[in-house]
């Protein structure tokens, strides 16, 4: 589409307006936060955290402990894996809800679904996490829930936004012959944009691994709740086998995940 010299003009204001305010409220963040940098970077600060740093060596690398710290890694992964498969699972359902199939779709679902969606996502998982322990009780299943519980708000909107923006050409020609909108899904729409829902769900697991790290810090089992106890009571050299545990484990996940992908591209 051929924009005249005005329009030009009128967008480059507005993109000027717009980065001006964003200056602005970086600005106004650095006025209203005490920031204080001169005590971070003090030689007192850097004695304290080079003290605190030499208490986690050595690691604890005892057999009892770190077949417990493996345990609880495979109990973290399963927690993110498990959350993940959930969350597409419903994410994909509450998509099509979410999204216009086609561009005479009425798609009267499309606000509520969206608003949904939104609700779930804006809650973090920590706080899920706090919400379900009380229903669900200490463990994992609470920090299954919530990771299920956050990501399909994050993966349903991905997957209707993809819905929507995939080619309409495919599904008309099966919509001229009598096909219905299910039949025009699963047969146009679905294989157009299933690489993409792959991608979002891996991207989604690749988070999901670090975040069950963490829940456990509020009672949901896994890494974070040996790494709460632990690090409560001030056994550093437990702490940092826990870490490492974490390091590794992402690390693992992030090469599995890249593999995926490769495959399936």
């Amino acid at each position: 589409m051929k924009l005249y010299p005005q329009a030009r003009l009128s967008i480059g204001r507005r993109g000027l307006a717009a980065c001006l305010a964003l200056l602005g409220l970086v600005l106004a963040s650095f006025a209203t936060l005490d920031l204080q940098w001169a005590q971070m970077f003090s030689l007192e600060a850097a004695r304290s955290m080079g003290r605190f740093v030499a208490e986690f060596f050595p690691p604890d690398l005892s057999l009892a402990f770190v077949a417990k710290v493996a345990f609880a890694s495979l109990e973290t992964l399963a927690m993110s894996a498990l959350g993940s498969l959930i969350a597409a699972c419903a994410g994909l359902l509450l998509a099509l809800g979410a999204a216009r199939l086609h561009g005479q779709d009425s798609a009267l679902a499309r606000r509520p679904t969206r608003w949904l969606l939104n609700a779930l996502r804006a809650v973090p998982e920590l706080v899920w996490a706090s919400l379900l322990l009380i229903s669900a009780g200490l463990g994992p299943f609470a920090g299954t829930l919530a990771l299920a519980a956050h990501t399909t708000g994050v993966l349903g909107r991905l997957f209707a936004e993809a819905i929507e923006n995939c080619s309409e050409g495919p599904g008309f020609a099966l919509r001229v012959q009598g096909a219905g909108n299910l039949r025009v899904f699963l047969y146009a729409t679905l294989p157009q944009v299933l690489p993409q829902l792959i991608s979002y769900t891996l991207y989604r697991w690749e988070n999901n691994i670090r975040a069950a790290a963490v829940l456990g810090v509020v009672g949901a089992g896994g890494l974070g709740q040996l790494l709460g106890f632990h690090m409560g009571l001030f056994h550093m050299n437990k702490t940092a086998t826990i870490l490492a545990a974490m390091l590794l484990l992402v690390a693992l996940v992030d090469l599995l995940s890249d593999r995926l992908r490769r495959a399936l591209a």
